[in-house]
């Protein structure tokens, strides 16, 4: 998978959307500051995945769901903001532009996907997975817990997965939907990764049984 990634990105590398991530933070800000100031404006009633009015013709709902902001307190948006561009800016760094367009583009449709299964689809899964991706690539990025706790992005990564689980076993199909289709790009993204992680821990297990083992003997 990786290989094919890569040779996507080097013969596709000028299509695609210089930081990305900058764009839709403003996009996002733009929405709030709008409903903030034009309460007769609720632009996220209009901008909602709603299958039903899809069909009804609002056909902007398809991709407009992507830029509702996730909070309606104005500090906690900014650094929400700024989180999703720490992360946003991180991804392509290391990806570079077309990687990193790929990767949310992909969470994008496979939740549209969902969406018209479902009949439900939310950003908040999306963004996770731009979040678990991240915390794959930068484990020890520190940030600042309720402001003043310095903690690990990894461990945040880990409690984030335990609050997955526990959402997709809960919650309705609808809501396992969503969390599948928005996690599907982080699996095929990491999917080598996975592979050899899982072979190098097999690998160090048979080595330790049989250094425990010549230990014992000697």
């Amino acid at each position: 998978m990786n290989k094919l990634l890569d040779r996507l990105s080097y013969r596709f590398r000028r299509v695609c959307i210089p930081n990305l991530m900058v764009y839709i933070i403003i996009a996002m800000a733009a929405v709030y500051v709008v409903e903030l100031f034009v309460p007769e404006m609720p632009l996220s009633l209009y901008m909602f995945f709603s299958r039903e009015l899809i069909f009804q013709g609002q056909w902007w709902r398809v991709i407009t769901w992507i830029l509702i902001p996730d909070t309606s307190n104005p500090i906690a948006l900014i650094f929400s903001l700024y989180f999703y561009y720490i992360i946003g800016s991180g991804l392509e760094h290391e990806w570079g532009s077309f990687k990193f367009n790929l990767y949310y583009f992909m969470g994008v449709i496979f939740t549209i996907a969902a969406g018209f299964i479902s009949g439900f689809a939310t950003n908040m899964f999306l963004y996770y997975s731009m979040f678990f991706a991240f915390a794959v690539l930068y484990p020890d990025f520190q940030v600042l817990l309720f402001f003043f706790l310095p903690i690990k992005i990894k461990w945040l990564a880990l409690v984030d997965l335990v609050f997955f689980i526990i959402m997709f076993f809960i919650g309705d199909w609808t809501y396992k939907a969503a969390i599948i289709a928005a996690m599907a790009n982080f699996v095929l993204f990491f999917w080598d990764d996975f592979g050899k992680f899982i072979k190098n821990q097999i690998y160090y297990a048979k080595h330790r049984k049989n250094y425990k083992n010549n230990k014992f003997w000697k």
